[in-house]
């Protein structure tokens, strides 16, 4: 379970180690520039939110592995980018349904991404 593995610093210190890789050396299979790393204006970045919240999470497990503290960090970014943008119930539900979408989709191809190239830690 997950919370095995973040228990274990030694756990951490891999996956940490190949979420890093995937993210940073385009291991991702994603069609596009959805996720990439450099963005030319702030449009880009807010289409790419999903992204900025999976390298927060990264970026904590360096230095916690308390789940309270990333799913903080995931509410916290939920807040910025689905509900303090939604000015009605309807943009909230159609902000809310792309995110999901969205999240889902990216980490599916980072599960896709460890397993593939990262089996001895992740698969």
């Amino acid at each position: 379970t997950m919370r095995r593995v973040l228990n274990s610093n030694s756990k951490v210190t891999v996956l940490l180690s190949d979420l890093c890789a995937v993210i940073s050396q385009g291991f991702l299979d994603v069609p596009g520039n959805l996720f990439q790393e450099n963005f030319r204006n702030p449009e880009e970045l807010q289409n790419n939110r999903e992204l900025k919240c999976l390298k927060d999470l990264v970026s904590l497990l360096a230095s916690s592995t308390d789940i309270r503290v990333l799913l903080n960090c995931m509410a916290s970014n939920l807040r910025a980018f689905v509900i303090q943008p939604s000015s009605s119930k309807e943009e909230f539900r159609k902000l809310a349904s792309d995110f999901q979408l969205r999240w889902n989709f990216l980490l599916s191809a980072v599960s896709k991404a460890m397993t593939l190239n990262f089996a001895d830690s992740f698969g």
